[in-house]
Formats: C-alpha cells, sequence, structure tokens
C-alpha cells in the first residue's frame, strides 16, 4: 500500500488547468480537487469539460498548462496512463473493459497475474484464491470463477471496482456508473461507494443523475463551457442548484403526468402477431403518422429486441409487417431506403464510427445520396455533415472532429443527424438520452417533437419514466416478451408505467 502525504487532507489538486484541440478552450484555467475519503462529484453539461479533465488527470492526454499534485507529489505535463495507474488512480468507465471468455479472477489479475514458482505457468489455484478473498472482503454477489459473459451488468461494474482495489488504487474515477443498472443494484453500488469512502479511497462520481449527486457527494464541482462554476459543500448541494448552475438558469420542472392525445392520423406502421422465439410473441399494434408510440418495460422485457426486428437486424419468426399500406419484410438495406431510421441503445459500439470524423459518420448512412455510383462526391457529403452539426447544435461544430473524442450528449446528436438529413418518414429510438445531461436532453427532447410535428412517426424505448410520459403520445408496455398494458388516450404517470411493468393491471 501506497504511504500517504499526511501533513495534507488533499489527496488530488489540480490548479490552472487548460486544455485546447487546436480551436477553442476545452478546459479554461480549471481549478479541482479531491480530499482523502470524500466522495466528490463532477457535474456538468456535455462538452463543459468533464471528460478532458479526467483524460488529463489519468495520463490519457496532456494538459496545456496549469499544476497536478498528487499525493503531494507533482505530475508532469507529459503525464500516462500507466504512470497513473501507478500512482494509484483508477477510472471504472461507462463502457467496461473486461474480456468476455474470462473468468472474474482472470479479468481482476490481468497482467498482474501470479505464477507457479520458478515457471512461467499462471498459478490459476492462487489467483482464485486472492480474488475469492478480495471478493469476500467487500460481500460482493460474485465467485472467482465465475465467466464474465454470465454475470450482469451490475456484476460486471463490481469486478471493475475489484480491478482498481487489487492494485490498491486510492482514488477511483466512476463515469456514469449506473446508466445500466437496476434500483436494487443501484443501491448496491452506493453502499460499496460508503464502504470504499470509510477505507479512506477518494471517489470522483461522474453523472447526470442528480437524485444519486445530491445523495453521495461530500462535495460537487460545476463546470460549464470549460470553466469552473462552483464548488459546493454538502449543506449547498441540492438537485435544484446544481442543475441551475449548470445550465446557468432555472429548468422549468416537467409535470409528472401527461395526458395522452388521441391520434387520427393515417396509419403508416402496422405489426400483427409479431414473434421471434425466445425473444417476444405475439406482438400487435397500429402507430400513425406524427405519432410517438412508447415502448416501456422493465429490462429484458423484449423492447429493444421488437425494434430491433422491425429494423431488419435481427430475423422474425412469425407475424406481419405493413408499411405505408403495403406488406413489408424488414431489411436494414430496405428500411433505410425507404426512410425509416434507428437510434441503438448501444451508442458507442452500434451507433458511430469513433475514429471517423462527424462528416464520415453522418455520410456512412447516406451513401446513397453522397455516392450514387459507389464514388463518394465530397461536396456533397460535405453539405450532408454542416446540415447535421447545424441541425443538432453539434459541439464543436467541426466537421473533422473525430466522434469518438466527442462528449457523449454530442456523439448522440451526431448519431441523430445523420438520419435527420434524410427524407425520414418513421424513426425507431431506443435509450436516447442514456449517459447525457439535462442540457443535451432537452435538445434532444425538442428534436423528437418536432421530428413528430413534421409528420415523422416514432417509436421510443425508454427506462426513463419521466421521459415516456413526457414524450409519448401513447405508450405500450411489455413483460416477458408480450404486450400487457396499452395506454392511450389518459393521464398518464410514471407509477402507471411501472405499475404495468411490474405485472399489475390498472384498476378499474
Amino acid at each position: 500500500m501506497k504511504t500517504h502525504n499526511v501533513n495534507s487532507d488533499v489527496l488530488l489538486e489540480c490548479k490552472g488547468i487548460t486544455k485546447s484541440y487546436s480551436g477553442p478552450l476545452v478546459l479554461d484555467n480549471v481549478d479541482f480537487s479531491v480530499r482523502r475519503g470524500e466522495v466528490h462529484s463532477l457535474v456538468g453539461e456535455n462538452g463543459a469539460g468533464k471528460s478532458t479533465l479526467i483524460k488529463i488527470v489519468t495520463g490519457v492526454t496532456n494538459r496545456d498548462s496549469g499544476s497536478i499534485a498528487f499525493d503531494g507529489a507533482s505530475i508532469p505535463i507529459e503525464h500516462s496512463r500507466r504512470a497513473s495507474q501507478d500512482l494509484g488512480i483508477a477510472v471504472i468507465y461507462q463502457e467496461l473493459s473486461l474480456i468476455p471468455g474470462m473468468t472474474v479472477a482472470q479479468n481482476i489479475f490481468l497482467t498482474k497475474e501470479p505464477f507457479i514458482r520458478n515457471t512461467k505457468l499462471i498459478d490459476t489455484r492462487a489467483m482464485n484464491r486472492m480474488a475469492q478473498e478480495l471478493i469476500d472482503k467487500y460481500h460482493f454477489p460474485l465467485k472467482a470463477t465465475d465467466y464474465i459473459d454470465k454475470i450482469s451488468i451490475a456484476q460486471r461494474q463490481l469486478v471493475e471496482i475489484l480491478k482498481a482495489l487489487s492494485v490498491h488504487a486510492s482514488l477511483m474515477i466512476m463515469d456514469e456508473p449506473t446508466s445500466s443498472l437496476t434500483k436494487t443494484e443501484v443501491a448496491l453500488l452506493f453502499e460499496i461507494i460508503r464502504i470504499l469512502k470509510s477505507e479512506g479511497i477518494s471517489v470522483i462520481y461522474i453523472s447526470h443523475r442528480m437524485e444519486e449527486v445530491y445523495s453521495l457527494s461530500d462535495r460537487v464541482t460545476v463546470l460549464r463551457d470549460g470553466k469552473l462554476v462552483s464548488v459546493l459543500d454538502k449543506e449547498r448541494i441540492s438537485p435544484a442548484e446544481i442543475i441551475k448552475l449548470m445550465i446557468g438558469h432555472k429548468l422549468e420542472e416537467t409535470a409528472l403526468c401527461h395526458d395522452l392525445p388521441d391520434i387520427a392520423t393515417e396509419v403508416v406502421f402496422e405489426v400483427q402477431g409479431l414473434t421471434s422465439v425466445g425473444k417476444f410473441q405475439d406482438i400487435s399494434f397500429q402507430l400513425h403518422k406524427g405519432e410517438v408510440l412508447g415502448l416501456g418495460g422493465l429490462v429484458g422485457s423484449g423492447r429493444t429486441e421488437v425494434i430491433r426486428a422491425l429494423y431488419g437486424i435481427d430475423p422474425i419468426d412469425a407475424g406481419t409487417v405493413k408499411y405505408l399500406g403495403k406488406q413489408y419484410l424488414p431489411s436494414v438495406k430496405k428500411s433505410i431506403s425507404m426512410g425509416i431510421g434507428f437510434i441503438p441503445e448501444e451508442r458507442r459500439i452500434q451507433g458511430i464510427l469513433a475514429t471517423q470524423s462527424i462528416t464520415k459518420n453522418i455520410g456512412i448512412v447516406n451513401l446513397d445520396k453522397v455516392a450514387p455510383r459507389g464514388i463518394v462526391h465530397s461536396r456533397t457529403e460535405d453539405e450532408f455533415s454542416a446540415k447535421g452539426i447545424k441541425l443538432l447544435n453539434v459541439k464543436p461544430p467541426n466537421p473533422e472532429h473525430l466522434v469518438g473524442n466527442l462528449s457523449g450528449g454530442n456523439q448522440q446528436k451526431v448519431v441523430l443527424a445523420k438520419w435527420l438529413v434524410r427524407d425520414l418518414k418513421l424513426l425507431l429510438i431506443d435509450e436516447p438520452t442514456v449517459g447525457i445531461d439535462i442540457g443535451a436532453k432537452e435538445e434532444i427532447y425538442d428534436h423528437i417533437k418536432k421530428l413528430a410535428g413534421e409528420g415523422v412517426s416514432i417509436i421510443l424505448v425508454s427506462s426513463d419514466l419521466p421521459e415516456l410520459t413526457r414524450l409519448a403520445d401513447r405508450v405500450i408496455v411489455l413483460r416477458s416478451g408480450k404486450i400487457f398494458h396499452e395506454f392511450k388516450s389518459t393521464r398518464l404517470s410514471g407509477e402507471m408505467i411501472l405499475r404495468a411493468a411490474s405485472g399489475m393491471k390498472e384498476e378499474a
């Protein structure tokens, strides 16, 4: 275990941090500090500079100016990820870095495996024992021999934490750690964070969920447009205050209930008896022009599987689909050509090309327009890109910026932009605002409502109950792969959706 500089309770201290990526300042003279054994939340809208500050602290990128001290020792500008890890800084990203096909123990001790004495053979028994001792110490619901592929997302997150604990990390950075967790799993994570804190381990917590920030934080640092806005001590922390500081003005609260309208426009999409064995069965509904149809349900209810099948990604075993009045057998190629767009849940894996520019990401879906004869017309591609950036207010508005280097909210804007530059008739959206901040959410919501107002039909999958009640004109709740209840022409609340998702019928 590393020895501490006992003369100070400050573990990490950043002063005057400035960073620019050949353009506007991403970080402008930012101060940030973390005390020993505290939970310090870092908040701000997407593009505020949170990710860049963390990348600088962890050695992923270097600062232009400013100073950083960790445990009393100065960190040079030419910092590295390995040097950061050696100092005791660990990061648990929203997109986990575990390796499928390997066990919990193998992932925890990857590159740190114990060897049988005088050989180059890994001592698997010793490794499993060390991993299980660590698991038991923190009472995690895991076994050292469990395979990563066979455990839940929440358990995988615990493995990431164990990886950090195995190298005696004194600072743990958690980036949107609850985005894929159930309420019970979130409660477990919070308890683990409190245990870490009691052991003197510091946590930098990054989340767009204000209730989590309020519940966990000892202090909160708020960034806006690359600048430090405020550092709130415990007694000043409240969701309303944080939101006001993040966006620069008070955000009007959305009503908890929403009156569902009676949509009477023509039917655009009709599904009858749609079935995919083992995933969902007997799904039937109609979708009208300009209607937002919400699909609610708990994780595993079949929502994502339904829209993937409707787009043509996954096969259908039974049932029929009609689109614009004609029989339709979904395929991805046909969907694109016929004005159907798809925004997947796994943005980084399925929605973007992280190593390509904004222009290339928008162009890839529009190759029929920008490369009609197989050769890309750069001018047309640039026009599509410029249009998409302007429509969605992508920041920075640089068409050559790599999408992987954008904030989560701006990545999602690019995913949406590539469809909005087409003649869109139907859009399937899966979890549109997971991991993005309040300001970016508002912009995405405005675009969804604008699309519906222009006659685009939308199927919206969301686990965010206020999102469903706010955006949907009608909500179908799935349970165990079947339609359990449909809400229409009523006053809808999140509680009503949750009751249906849990298998409780509405009272007469």
